[in-house]
């Protein structure tokens, strides 16, 4: 085991292991994730173009994490079946990079994002009532009202922010609607939902007080709404309402039910993933739209047919959330390298998803791609989204919303992008449309 010039060690590694320091890449730096989109996807470009898997050392971090580093799954084929075989690809003991420390699950206790089966299947049975056809069905007219008010809104204040005025509050409202935050409570949460955000995944000097300060600010942010939703599964225990809260906590037919804590893990995954996938795709696809105006002619020209396709396009365009980590369990070949069990690899799902060997022209929006085989949900297998079909139903009730009753309506500067790893995040869109 050597030492690299991070400080990271390259246990794990083999003498033939190409690494990102020797490319003069660094996937953990916070540089390199403030650095324009366009930079970032060719220097991924040059790593899909390898023949095996690139090795990213990461810092030891005292109390924080140990340094461990992993390998970069880039190609849509490598992520595709990691993906699938969850038995050799594990999501414990995280699936977020950085890793969290094993402390932090001891406190917080362990989401389903972070779980194998057993435990994984249970949790995703229970919580799947939240994602049926016959829920999605029930809460559409309730998206739409919401959709509506939300555009009311914008015409009477007049544009200024897109992703304060629209994407945010949007989605956001769909969560808290769907478990029965009550109105008065929403701007809180959205408060700490985007300072949990605001430390996701990059590394930076983690010795800086203001790295530390975000990481503080995100371990409280989360304590913060768990406290608030376990309060209302206490509440709905005792006098269930007609909410997805009162669903979970209570048993159904089968006998089970979420735990107070596990509650507090599945808000916590539902307004982070579940919240910024719809949040980004919304906000990157005005941008979109107005630099590829013959793409929105196509999709105004027939909505009802053209909107589906959008929407996958657009998800694999933007890759909403950027990556997931996980744990080999035994040792392993595939990309060309023969992987050791405890070895780390992080899935990149907006590297495979610009992968020319599955995409034509993958650099090129085209809202009529056939097909569209993109990893932006997630890839195939038992972490696939849960909230896919609700982020479809979402986009399609909004973009239809804006685009009717807002004509001429376009981005008007660049956006302001987060800097996360994690989450492919627009923080800032001005915008306008035609009186």
């Amino acid at each position: 085991m050597t030492l690299d010039s991070t400080g990271g060690t390259t246990g794990g590694t083999t003498p033939d292991t190409t690494t990102g320091a020797a490319l003069g890449i660094d996937l953990v730096d916070m540089a390199f994730w403030d650095r324009p989109p366009q930079e970032r996807l060719a220097d991924f470009a040059r790593l899909r173009a390898l023949e095996s898997p690139v090795y990213f050392a990461e810092p030891r971090v005292p109390f924080v994490r140990a340094g461990k580093g992993f390998y970069a799954l880039v190609k849509h084929a490598d992520v595709v079946a990691a993906s699938r075989n969850a038995k050799v690809f594990s999501s414990e003991p995280a699936a977020t990079s950085p890793e969290p420390p094993p402390w932090l699950a001891k406190i917080f206790g362990t989401p389903m994002v972070n779980m194998d089966d057993p435990g994984h299947a249970r949790l995703r049975r229970i919580v799947f009532r939240a994602f049926t056809p016959k829920m999605l069905a029930k809460i559409e007219d309730e998206v739409g009202a919401l959709a509506t008010r939300i555009v009311d809104r914008v015409v009477e204040e007049g544009p200024r922010d897109f992703v304060e005025q629209v994407a945010a509050p949007f989605q956001l409202n769909v969560i808290c609607a769907m478990m029965g935050i009550p109105e008065k409570a929403r701007p809180y949460v959205l408060s700490r939902v985007d300072a949990m955000t605001e430390y996701s995944g990059v590394r930076g000097s983690l010795a800086s007080p203001r790295t530390l300060w975000l990481l503080y600010g995100n371990l409280k942010a989360i304590v913060d709404l768990r406290r608030l939703v376990v309060r209302l599964g206490k509440a709905r225990r005792e006098k269930p309402g007609d909410d997805l809260v009162s669903a979970l906590v209570n048993a159904n037919p089968d006998g089970e039910r979420l735990s107070l804590a596990e509650l507090g893990s599945f808000f916590d995954l539902l307004l982070v993933a579940g919240n910024e996938t719809t949040r980004n795709t919304l906000a990157h696809g005005l941008h979109l739209f107005t630099e590829h105006p013959e793409q929105r002619d196509l999709l105004l020209g027939d909505y009802d047919e053209r909107i589906g396709g959008a929407i996958e396009e657009l998800v694999r365009y933007v890759s909403p959330i950027i990556q997931f980590r996980r744990t080999l369990t035994t040792d392993h070949e595939l990309g060309g390298h023969a992987f050791k069990a405890g070895d780390k690899v992080v899935l990149f799902y907006l590297a495979a998803n610009r992968d020319p060997e599955v995409f034509k022209d993958p650099d090129v929006f085209d809202i009529t791609r056939s097909p569209n085989p993109h990893v932006g949900f997630g890839g195939p297998g038992p972490h696939l989204c849960l909230g896919a079909n609700l982020a479809r139903m979402e986009l399609k009730i909004m973009f239809r919303e804006l685009f009717t009753r807002l004509p001429g309506l376009r981005s008007t500067g660049d956006p302001t992008y987060l800097l996360s790893n994690f989450d492919n995040g627009i923080t800032r869109l001005p915008f306008a449309y035609s009186r």
